[in-house]
C-alpha cells in the first residue's frame, strides 16, 4: 500500500479540491472497513477543520453515501462529524446496491464515451457479471479481497450491509490495520501542510496549544521589569518574538511530547547559548531556536515562535 498513500499525501498537496476530498473519502473508508474506526474518525475531523468543506463531500456520490451509513449502522452510530449527512432509507438502499452488484456488465463499460458507437458496442459486447462485486453479493470477503485490487472499491464493500458488522468487528479483510496509523497520520499532515492552521496572535496560539493539549490555564504575563533584568543578567537580547510570548504568560508548563518553558526569571545561559526549556532541549543560538531531539534528532527553527507553531501542528494531528 506504500504506493497508495505516496499517491494520496501528493493528491491532498497539489490536486484540485475535489480531488482532495475524493482522496480522504476513499481513504476514510479503507481505514473504516479494515476496523480502524478511530483513524478514520481522526482524518475526517482533520479534513473538516482544514477545509471546512461540507461532509457532504466525502459522500458525494450514492455509493459512497450508502457505505457511511451502512458502517454508521454497524458500529451503533453516527460520530460527531457525521451530523452533517442525510439519513437513508437503509432498506431501499440494502435493495438498491444488491441490485448493482448482481448486475452484468460489458467489458467495455465505462471506457468508451455515451453516444452511437458506445450503443453499438452494448450490442454486441459480451455481458457478465464483475466477479468483485460477485464476490461481495455472494458475502466472500475473502474473494473479494483476493480480487480487489491496488486501489479496492471500498465504497462497494462498505455499502453491503450483510457484510459491515463483520468489517466493523475488525475483519480487515485486505489486512491493513496496523498500517491504519501511519496512512491517516501521513494524510493528516498532508492536509496541515496544505490547509495550515491560522494561529494568529500570541495569545490565541498560546490558546490553541492549550486546548490541544486538553485544557488548561496559561501562566499570567511576565512583567516588562522582569523580561529585562532576564536581559542584564544573561547579556544578550532576546528576540522580540520571544519577548512577545513572555509578555504573554510567564513560561509554559510542560506536556508529554514539548519541554516545558521558562519563564524570564529561569533562563539562563551556557556555553553562549540560551536555554529556553527544562529539560533544556530547547535552545537559543545566533537567534535562532534549536531544539534537540533524542529520537527525532536536532531541528532548526527559525524564531521561538515556529518552533511553537510547529508544536501546535504536531498536537492538532494527533488529535
Amino acid at each position: 500500500m506504500q504506493d497508495y498513500l505516496e499517491a494520496a499525501v501528493r493528491d491532498v498537496l497539489t490536486a484540485p479540491e475535489a480531488r482532495v476530498d475524493d482522496r480522504v473519502g476513499h481513504a476514510g473508508l479503507l481505514l473504516a472497513v479494515s476496523g480502524a474506526l478511530d483513524e478514520a474518525d481522526r482524518l475526517v475531523t482533520q479534513w473538516l477543520a482544514r477545509t471546512e468543506r461540507p461532509v457532504t463531500a466525502l459522500a458525494a456520490d450514492p455509493v459512497r453515501a450508502r457505505a457511511w451509513a451502512m458502517l454508521f449502522e454497524a458500529r451503533g452510530g453516527r460520530p460527531d462529524w457525521a451530523e452533517g449527512l442525510p439519513p437513508l432509507d437503509l432498506d431501499v438502499e440494502e435493495r438498491t446496491h444488491a441490485a448493482s452488484l448482481r448486475r452484468p456488465v460489458s467489458d467495455l463499460e465505462g471506457v468508451l464515451p455515451p453516444g452511437p458507437v458506445a450503443e453499438v458496442v452494448k450490442r454486441v459486447a459480451p455481458a457478465r457479471p464483475d466477479r468483485v462485486r460477485a464476490a461481495l453479493a455472494d458475502g466472500d470477503l475473502a474473494r473479494w479481497a483476493e480480487l480487489a485490487g491496488p486501489h479496492p472499491d471500498v465504497a462497494a464493500l462498505a455499502a453491503t450491509r450483510v457484510l459491515t458488522p463483520a468489517l466493523i468487528a475488525g475483519a480487515d479483510p485486505l489486512g491493513l490495520r496496523e498500517w491504519a496509523p501511519a496512512c491517516a497520520g501521513a494524510l493528516i499532515a498532508a492536509l496541515h501542510e496544505r490547509y495550515p492552521p491560522a494561529l494568529g496572535t500570541w495569545p490565541e496560539l498560546i490558546a490553541s496549544i492549550l486546548r490541544l493539549r486538553g485544557g488548561a490555564t496559561a501562566p499570567s504575563p511576565a512583567s516588562e521589569a522582569a523580561i529585562r533584568s532576564a536581559e542584564l543578567r544573561l547579556g544578550v537580547s532576546l528576540p522580540e518574538d520571544h519577548r512577545e510570548f513572555l509578555r504573554t504568560c510567564d513560561g509554559l508548563p510542560a506536556d508529554v511530547v514539548f519541554p516545558r518553558l521558562l519563564g524570564p526569571a529561569e533562563l539562563r545561559a551556557e556555553d553562549g547559548v540560551v536555554v529556553l526549556s527544562d529539560p533544556a532541549v530547547l535552545l537559543l543560538s545566533a537567534g535562532h531556536v534549536v531544539e534537540v531531539d533524542p529520537v527525532l534528532g536536532t531541528t532548526v527553527h527559525a524564531s521561538f515562535r515556529a518552533a511553537l507553531v510547529n508544536h501546535a501542528t504536531l498536537l492538532a494531528q494527533a488529535g
